[in-house]
């Protein structure tokens, strides 16, 4: 096992560079931090490229058997100060692996014979992004469509955010029109979050196939889903402030449907 301790090492170099989304689509390659990230990835049947471990860390990981299926010659080991180098968080267990991202489109997608999806719009904040996989993970809906984004899946923070979440939950990132098309497709109905919506959530039927659509804190969603969805929706607001983070407001309307489903 090489071991690395010099923090101008080439490959320590490019885990910075790939902090940036341009170099990690030029690269092919993402950033996973964490054993219980790698996990959850393998699980997925994720590509590894190459692992990185701190073992002054990685001694208290509460998952010391993550790297036994891992080739040797994939393993680096690398000191603390190289390993804060790379690091995205504080806390961290001592792991750091480079992966080989997969293609989300909608073709992938296997959904249930009554599901219920998360539709993303162009959202931005990675730290939103992966709390809203959590929630789904936790609500185990049926998939997360995340259309004309402007942050990327693989985004460090969103997966730190996600927990690994990102690797248990079905995902597809498309263009609205797409995503539009596959719901007509699968005649699933369309319920978007609107501020000035007539409808309150709770009194909405998500029985059947549902999928709720989401837009930004700072926009809310586009004249497209507006006019094109079946049903506008709301969450009341008893507050001065006249909206929710867009990750609430998600879990929100997620957890309402999956207690008018029964689970």
């Amino acid at each position: 096992m090489e071991k690395i301790v010099s923090l101008q090492n080439s490959r320590i170099k490019n885990i910075v560079k790939l902090s940036k989304s341009k170099e990690r689509k030029s690269q092919n390659l993402f950033i996973i931090e964490g054993a219980r990230e790698l996990s959850l990835a393998l699980s997925a049947n994720y590509e590894i490229d190459s692992v990185f471990v701190c073992p002054e860390l990685f001694a208290k990981t509460d998952y010391p058997t993550v790297l036994d299926n891992i080739s040797p010659d994939k393993i680096y080991e690398v000191s603390e100060v190289v390993f804060e180098k790379m690091a995205y968080r504080e806390g961290s267990d001592g792991l750091l692996t480079l992966s080989i991202p997969k293609n989300h489109t909608l073709e992938n997608l296997d959904l249930s014979d009554n599901p219920f999806v998360i539709i993303l719009e162009a959202v931005e904040k990675p730290g939103n992004l992966g709390a809203i996989l959590r929630t789904a993970d936790a609500a185990q809906v049926d998939a997360v469509i995340i259309c004309d984004p402007s942050t990327d899946l693989y985004n460090p923070n969103a997966i730190r955010s996600s927990v690994g979440c990102i690797f248990t939950v079905k995902t597809a990132v498309c263009s609205s029109q797409e995503a539009l098309e596959f719901l007509h497709q699968k005649q699933i109905k369309s319920f978007a979050a609107e501020l000035q919506a007539s409808q309150w959530y709770q009194e909405t039927d998500f029985t059947e196939a549902s999928a709720i659509v989401m837009g930004t804190e700072a926009d809310g969603l586009t004249d497209f889903w507006l006019n094109n969805a079946d049903a506008r929706i709301k969450i009341p607001m008893r507050g001065k402030i006249d909206s929710l983070n867009v990750s609430v407001s998600t879990a929100v309307l997620t957890f309402e449907a999956m207690r008018q489903r029964g689970f």
